[in-house]
């Protein structure tokens, strides 16, 4: 691997994982919730991403270090327990694909009036494309970057002119005034939660940056994808605090889409419609890409036709989404669903962590070991706060 490949696998990682994460889910839940608790969301959002950290950095150094699939090291661990990790990950990932196919489809039909679902079609087929290439790892990897820094930017703009209170915001991120653990559990399986986060790390182990000498890099991979969710996520939530403050009722229906027409007329519709093609397209590629790495391998024919299963995986959930389609509510339920898978894929990689004989010399952090332990009893913690 040349030296600009080698760092364009691992930003391509980075990016890969967070805009897998910054679907139109990512956009529904952040608005939503931000309708909900107001300022107060921005302590959540603080909350959630120290818990992302956490989370993603005992998943990539154990995952990374070993050289081994997620789903591998789970069947070293425990024979049959990489089977039990694969089927909920890919059941998540195919949940939230359905999500975003309708997501890209909703993108084209604000950009060009055309029929939701022709413009999901239309977004399938551009995601295919890039599985088709000869170096998909690297169109997806620049695919994912380009359109993560347009996302960024476009929502700069609407958090400018939406003309958020930024004292408030940053008073009651600090001192909220309400709590809300479903919130929290949502943001955190939006962010990291099913597979979101092996999405890039995975990727990594694909490119060949895995074990205990590539640790900075892995480690630098791992954090620049949770800093890109939180510069969106916030972004977001301020464009959204501007546009609630201001008494504006955000539209049940599509309350991102109302936050960016509120805050910026016509042009920041238009601009929504970019931003959520942006988000879905990306998630559309993370989630088919990851959910296909658990189980490719099981078998030698898993591998050698790993591309066309991933186009499968695309196809099928296109189809899911124009024969039922898909509700609002069911973005914000897929996210606190792997909210729960979270908890349990950690455990599996912390109880992994421990033993030499999968990790060889490597010891991995006991303090790491600690605040991952923490993540997996405060998600079960407030999960059951939330449901109970």
């Amino acid at each position: 691997m040349t030296k600009n490949n080698y760092k364009g696998a691992i930003t391509g990682a980075a990016f890969l994982m967070a805009t897998s994460a910054i679907g139109p889910g990512f956009l529904t839940q952040t608005t939503v919730f931000t309708g909900q608790l107001f300022a107060s969301f921005g302590f959540v959002i603080v909350l959630s991403i120290l818990l992302d950290i956490a989370a993603q950095l005992n998943i990539w150094r154990v995952v990374a270090v070993s050289n081994k699939r997620a789903q591998d090291l789970a069947n070293d661990l425990i024979p049959g327990l990489g089977y039990v990790l694969a089927f909920l990950i890919v059941i998540g990932g195919l949940a939230f694909n359905i999500g975003n196919v309708a997501g890209a489809g909703l993108g084209f039909e604000v950009l060009f009036g055309i029929d939701v679902k022709i413009g999901a079609i239309i977004s399938a087929i551009i995601a295919v494309g890039i599985f088709l290439s000869k170096e998909a790892g690297k169109v997806m990897d620049n695919f994912a970057k380009i359109l993560g820094f347009v996302m960024i930017i476009l929502i700069l703009y609407v958090v400018f002119v939406a003309q958020p209170p930024f004292f408030d915001a940053i008073h009651h991120t600090i001192i909220p005034q309400k709590f809300d653990a479903l919130a929290t559990i949502t943001l955190v399986g939006g962010t990291v939660g099913g597979y979101i986060t092996f999405a890039g790390v995975h990727r990594l182990i694909d490119a060949g940056v895995g074990g205990q000498e590539n640790l900075p890099q892995i480690n630098k991979s791992a954090t620049t994808g949770i800093l890109v969710t939180a510069i969106v996520r916030y972004l977001l939530f301020l464009a959204s605090l501007g546009v609630v403050v201001a008494g504006f009722s955000l539209n049940k229906d599509n309350p991102a889409a109302s936050v960016f027409q509120q805050a910026a007329g016509n042009i920041g519709y238009k601009i929504f419609g970019i931003v959520i093609w942006c988000a879905a397209i990306t998630s559309v590629v993370g989630a088919a890409y990851t959910s296909v790495s658990f189980f490719r391998t099981f078998h030698p024919v898993f591998e050698k036709f790993h591309k066309q299963i991933i186009i499968g995986f695309i196809v099928f959930s296109t189809v899911v989404f124009v024969s039922v389609g898909n509700p609002v509510r069911i973005l914000v339920w897929v996210g606190t669903l792997n909210g729960f898978i979270l908890p349990v894929g950690l455990a599996i990689i912390l109880l992994a962590s421990t033993k030499t004989r999968l990790m060889g010399a490597y010891k991995h952090s006991i303090f790491l070991q600690i605040i991952g332990w923490i993540v997996v009893l405060a998600m079960l913690g407030m999960a059951i706060k939330a449901f109970i």
